[in-house]
Order: structure tokens, then sequence, then C-alpha cells
């Protein structure tokens, strides 16, 4: 499925300013002082170059807050498209794909080359490229478990190189690339299984969505299609009828809690239930948000100031269901959900997007 707000190259993309919120799906976000389209890596490494300013290298626009100011500088579109495999045997294929790829496209056309690997991460709306900066994962499985290599414009080195994956930092919905604008993602590699069948099923609400059990194997085609279905459920792909999906799908983060801070959790939440978690190294567990959201008072479609609300459909995304919010409105909710989660389980929830000229 192409990106629904993905803009096409056209001249005004290389010279006129313009509103932000075009190329977001929040639809927010004030004029950047130029706009420049790059169809390929060599293309995207001279605008770079070119700059003498601020730059934002911007692609799909699914995981991004842009600031009612716009941005001070350069935005550079990462219009880059294609695929190709670059090495295989008998039991896997290397596959090459540009930053700018659709990123529902590049799963799409796994499944139907029979190559697993990426099928549980169906429906993500965005670009491959923005995929290793948020260690995107969905459904019991992330990008961190495929890709090898990262080819990247080193702008401090003034160097293209590919990073491995074993160096890219990947943790849970981060790594090195998140936090700075060293790197600029030109392409990405990733190693995937030559079967007809999706990797063990490891999410429990997509095994019961399949009818199978949780380390059952299904069609890749059978695993895609339930969860378009799930994330369709929730307004988490991206459909311009469908005011819930002008959002970045979830807002905050599910939070990791060392021991101590979970203990006080199961304390104040007492009189709830035990919250959804999950355990991890080192004793560290990871909770639900969408769970300390609800239970603090935030329900489905709970309004926030002039037409920003939580979706109707999904407690962790925050919408612009009104499509004329601001990017001060939408923060204005975060922030007070932030607030009362915290006063109430003293837990902190983190943001998930990347916040460009604005601040939570």
């Amino acid at each position: 499925m192409p990106d629904a707000y993905a803009q096409p190259t056209t001249e005004a993309d290389r010279a006129i300013p313009g509103p932000l919120a075009s190329y977001t799906t929040l639809r927010m976000g004030g004029p950047a002082d130029r706009i420049v389209a790059a169809s390929t890596a060599d293309e995207i490494v001279q605008a770079v170059r070119a700059a003498n300013e601020p730059i934002l290298i911007l692609a799909g626009g699914s995981n991004v807050v842009i600031g009612d100011a716009g941005f001070p500088g350069t935005v550079v579109l990462v219009r880059s498209r294609g695929l190709r495999v670059v090495a295989e045997d008998a039991g896997s294929v290397t596959v090459r794909v540009e930053a700018g790829e659709p990123w529902d496209d590049l799963v799409a056309a796994t499944v139907a080359n029979g190559w697993a690997g990426l099928e549980c991460l169906s429906g993500i709306p965005g670009s491959t490229g923005a995929t290793p900066i948020q260690n995107v994962g969905a459904y019991g499985q992330e990008v961190a478990e495929t890709i090898t290599g990262v080819e990247v414009y080193d702008r401090v080195e003034a160097t293209r190189q590919v990073i491995p994956a074993a160096d890219c930092g990947f943790a849970y919905r981060g790594s090195i690339f998140k936090y700075g604008d060293r790197w600029v993602v030109l392409s990405v590699d990733f190693r995937l299984t030559r079967s007809p069948l999706s990797g063990p099923v490891r999410y429990a609400e997509l095994a019961r969505a399949l009818g199978v059990e949780a380390g059952d194997q299904v069609p890749l085609a059978d695993a895609r299609a339930a969860v378009l279905r799930l994330r369709a459920g929730k307004g988490m792909v991206l459909d311009p009828a469908d005011p819930d999906t002008r959002s970045v799908g979830s807002f905050f983060t599910n939070p990791v809690l060392d021991r101590a801070t979970y203990d006080l959790l199961l304390e104040r939440a007492a009189e709830l239930g035990d919250p959804p978690a999950w355990p991890g190294a080192d004793g560290m567990v990871k909770v639900s948000a969408a769970w300390l959201i609800d239970k603090a008072g935030f329900t489905k479609g709970h309004p926030g100031p002039d037409g920003a609300a939580i979706s109707s459909k999904h407690t962790l995304a925050l919408t612009n269901r009104s499509g004329t919010a601001k990017t001060a409105d939408l923060l204005t909710l975060a922030a007070t959900i932030r607030d009362t989660v915290h006063t109430r389980f003293g837990v902190t929830l983190h943001p998930e997007p990347v916040l460009i000229n604005c601040t939570l």
C-alpha cells in the first residue's frame, strides 16, 4: 500500500516554501524556509552537502511532530525508490532498499516473493529509511532482527559508509540514528528467510486473530492480512477518510521499568489489577502504556484542546481528528496525559515520535 500522504516529487517541492503539515501524517507543522526533493541517494547527499543552514530530513512524515513555527532551514524530502537483491543462497536473500521506498510496499513485495521476516510489520506507514532510526517493531517483530547494514551519509566525516547492524545501537524503539543528525540514511539491507511461512507467531493478540498457538507458523499472506486487519481496527493504517489515522501511531512508548518502579506501580494500581507486562533482561519489566493511560482516566476518544484528541480506536494514538488542530494543542494533550500518569502511577511516559522545533 503506498503511503497515502506521500507527496510526489514536483518542481514545487524543489523551490517553494510551504506548510510542512502537507508532508506529515498528523497534518501538522508550520512552514520551512526551503524544501528540496531528492529522488536518489546521490541527490540526498548533494542536498545535504549544499545546505548552509539547518537541515531536516523528511520522508513519509509518519513519526515526526513538527512545531507550529515550522522549521528554520532546509527540508530535504526523501523520494528515492527501489529495492534489489544483493545476495542470496538456498535459505535466504539480502535485499537493499532505498530510503524513500514506502515501507508497506516493501513488506507487500517480500510476502509476494516468499521472503519471511517483515510480515508482522505490515501496514506501518512511512518510509524504509525511517525504520532503523526507530528500530520499528510491531506484533512480535522488529527490524533489528533482519537488518544487516545501513548505508548512511556521515555529515561529520563527509563520507558515505555502511554501518553494520551490530554497530547501529538498536534498542527498544531506538538506535544511534534517532537522537542526532550526524547520519542520513540512504538505504537499508535486510536479510530475509526464503519461506512460505511466517516466523513463529510471538504476539498473543496476533495468535488469537489467526486462530493459532503462540509459536506456530502460518502462511505469509495470512500473517500479513491478520496484521492489517488488527491495525485497521485500531486506526493504525493510513486512510484519508478516517480522522483517527491523522496521527503518528503510538505516541508514547511502553515504559521499561526497573523492579522498584514496577513494584511501586503494582502497589498504586492494586485495586485495578496488574497491568499487562512483559519481563525483560536484568529484572526490567515493560508495561503497557495504553493500560496506564486508560486507567489514569484517558479513554478512547478523550478530547483535547481545539480538535486534538485520543483516537476513538486506540488509546495510544493522539490524533488531529478535526484536521485543524495545531501542534501546540496536541502537545498540550500529550503533556496532560504524561503528567497525570506520573502522578497516578509514578511512571513517566516518553514520546515515540521525533519532536522537531517543539517540546513536550
